[in-house]
């Protein structure tokens, strides 16, 4: 398998520029005779659709929600970056560009994240035309505040609600497209299968969540708009439904999976609190501009934070990493949490928490200006928590929120497999080996507003697609595969629930390789996920038919995957013999516990490619070559 990301050569500068002059364009007559399939409605997939629909195209887009505005995008809620340097305070497109290569730890493409920091200026003007509510100041130009990883305010908000509202602006954009005809949506429909004919991506196999009926969609080009796969780990900050079958099933098809070994902790999110839970709840990354974050000094002090004295507090952060203090990056602020913990100096019932406490915020800034910051983030704590965060700090611990990795794209966003794009979580292409915070709404929007238009316009203007439909061969074989699993499936008469093996599955991959990986623990999980896998077939439980609704039955199908992507994780995870960003190996790490690189051998983007059932993938390498931000051990002290 040949990786060529076929980025431009001359100044970074002028890449993307010169990339869209020489791309190749479809006649605006001609737009109209390319129907285009656009899987996911968040961020990146429902800009994709309405932008591309502007434009002419005959689009058709799919989501298993009963709404585009049901993505997980809305749970994006701090904000949104983007190099305008309205504070005057430093910033610019190529600090931007420095400050993401620098957070991931030096393991993303130079190309892809200048360009990124490029359209990150125009994104904000495309939302505020849209009517996004950003946060003003008194005046009425938009406000800023920092994210972690940045010592500049950069950060474009709406109070702790940026990404529903940027998820709105793109729903009014898609809607506008279906009302005038050029988007055909399919709501409650999930895509189960690729279809792959004649070496090129021409459509999906979905099935009606509500009839059960599985169909094929044929187009001359699909987009993968999916989302990442964090709930691998059982319990995440992500929705309950977010699952990786889309990205999973177009791997067995062919497209290479790229680090999937990369997957992010956030620092701030609510403790776990018992064996029911399903899910976490995430305290945006943004409150950490005025919380602080300690653990008392003594260990196994469980005295309440307020009569704990200032003198027997250690503010962690502010302490090991003065430059940054509490805005470290994500992956930093919490192996150090884990560090305090694991000391004995966590603090809640089970120790696995530390105090995000706002009392000098309030008391400098008053609880009005706080409230107008975060007043919904304080509220959604005290609902759950049943503390109020103007009186007492929040209690916070690391948990799964993000993956870097994901379906390997070049710099057009087209996968290995001609014609088939992946945009936003569900590609791997610009955060490296940990994302900086408020960026994932950037990329998402960049991808479908700004990308995808130029990119997937070259794919269709350079290549003679045949016509095809969806009786032809390869459409009926992937239908039959379908249901095959499907019937599988429902065929199992096992007495455990799809949902015990999710959580059993969790543990593993949590213990094992979440927040601390080492070669024995990571073989552990590699013996023991495909016994897991094979129990899961042998006594899986799913209750009800196909010809219906059925919830047991789409779990079990997302559940069957994760079974199988686990074990490609847990493999990347032992095969890269060093610790990079969120990928933290307990065998490379400096004196002070920081992550330890191996740029010698593993400066590159591992792409594996899917040999069959019970075959080991090939591990493809592709290069990372760095002209304008030297690697270097990173410091944020």
């Amino acid at each position: 398998m040949r990786l060529d990301s076929n980025t431009p050569s001359g100044p970074i500068e002028q890449r993307w520029d010169r990339a869209k002059f020489d791309m190749k364009l479809v006649n605006p007559a001609n737009k109209r005779k390319h129907t285009v399939i656009v899987v996911g409605t968040g961020l990146a997939g429902g800009s994709a659709a309405a932008t591309l629909a502007e434009l002419g195209y005959n689009v058709h887009a799919f989501t298993f929600h009963d709404s585009p505005r049901r993505a997980h995008s809305i749970a994006a809620q701090g904000g949104i970056n983007a190099a305008k340097n309205y504070q005057n305070d430093g910033d610019s497109i190529y600090r931007l560009f420095y400050d993401t290569v620098k957070g991931g730890d030096f393991r993303a493409r130079e190309s892809n994240v200048y360009r990124l920091a490029q359209i990150s200026v125009n994104i904000i003007d495309q939302c505020a035309a849209q009517g996004v509510p950003f946060a003003r100041e008194y005046g009425g130009t938009l406000s800023n505040r920092s994210f972690g990883g940045a010592q500049v305010s950069r950060t474009f908000y709406a109070r702790g609600q940026t990404g529903q509202q940027l998820l709105l602006g793109a729903y009014q954009a898609l809607e506008r497209q279906i009302d005038a005809g050029r988007v055909k949506m399919f709501t409650r429909m999930e895509m189960l299968d690729l279809i792959v004919i004649g070496g090129r991506a021409r459509g999906i196999v979905t099935r009606d969540t509500v009839t059960g009926r599985i169909e094929s969609h044929v187009a001359d080009a699909v987009l993968l708009c999916t989302g990442g796969y964090g709930n691998v780990f059982y319990l995440s900050t992500n929705a309950k439904n977010s699952n990786c079958t889309a990205a999973w099933r177009a791997y067995k098809r062919g497209a290479a999976f790229s680090n999937p070994c990369y997957t992010q902790i956030h620092p701030t999110c609510i403790p776990v609190s018992g064996e029911y839970q399903s899910k976490l709840t995430l305290m945006s990354e943004s409150l950490r501009n005025d919380g602080r974050i300690w653990v008392p000094l003594r260990k196994g002090d469980k005295r309440p934070a307020s009569q704990i004295p200032d003198a027997e507090r250690d503010y962690y952060l502010e302490r090991r990493y003065p430059s940054f203090g509490n805005l470290v990056p994500r992956d930093v602020a919490s192996r150090a949490a884990k560090a305090a913990c694991d000391e004995g100096r966590g603090v809640g019932e089970t120790g696995l928490g530390v105090y995000l406490d706002f009392g000098d915020a309030i008391q400098r800034l008053g609880a009005g200006v706080i409230r107008e910051r975060y007043g919904n983030l304080f509220e959604m704590y005290d609902r759950i928590t049943g503390e109020d965060p103007y009186k007492v700090p929040m209690r916070i611990y690391p948990a799964i929120h993000y993956t870097m990795g994901g379906l390997w794209v070049d710099y057009n966003l087209m996968s290995n497999l001609p014609g088939l794009f992946v945009l936003g979580e569900a590609n791997f292409s610009d955060h490296g080996a940990n994302r900086l915070g408020a960026s994932a709404l950037m990329q998402g929007l960049a991808d479908g507003y700004f990308v995808i238009p130029y990119t997937l316009g070259h794919y269709l203007a350079s290549n003679k697609l045949e016509k095809v439909d969806a009786s032809q061969p390869d459409c009926r074989e992937a239908e039959e595969n379908v249901r095959g699993i499907t019937n599988r499936m429902l065929g199992a008469k096992g007495k455990r629930t799809v949902d015990s093996f999710h959580r059993e599955l969790g543990k593993i991959v949590w213990e094992h390789c979440g927040m601390a990986r080492n070669p024995e623990g990571l073989q552990k999980a590699l013996d023991r996920i495909p016994a897991l896998r094979e129990e899961f077939w042998a006594d899986v439980k799913v209750v009800g038919g196909n010809e219906e609704i059925n919830q047991a039955l789409e779990r079990a199908g997302r559940v069957a995957d994760f079974l199988e992507f686990a074990e490609l994780m847990c493999l990347d995870a032992l095969e890269r013999t060093e610790s990079c960003g969120g990928h933290f190996r307990e065998d490379w790490q400096t004196p002070e516990g920081e992550a330890k690189r191996d740029d010698d051998n593993f400066s590159h983007v591992a792409a594996w490619e899917h040999q069959g059932p019970g075959s080991k993938p090939i591990r493809h390498v592709e290069p990372l070559q760095f002209e304008y931000v030297h690697p270097s051990q990173r410091s944020y002290k």
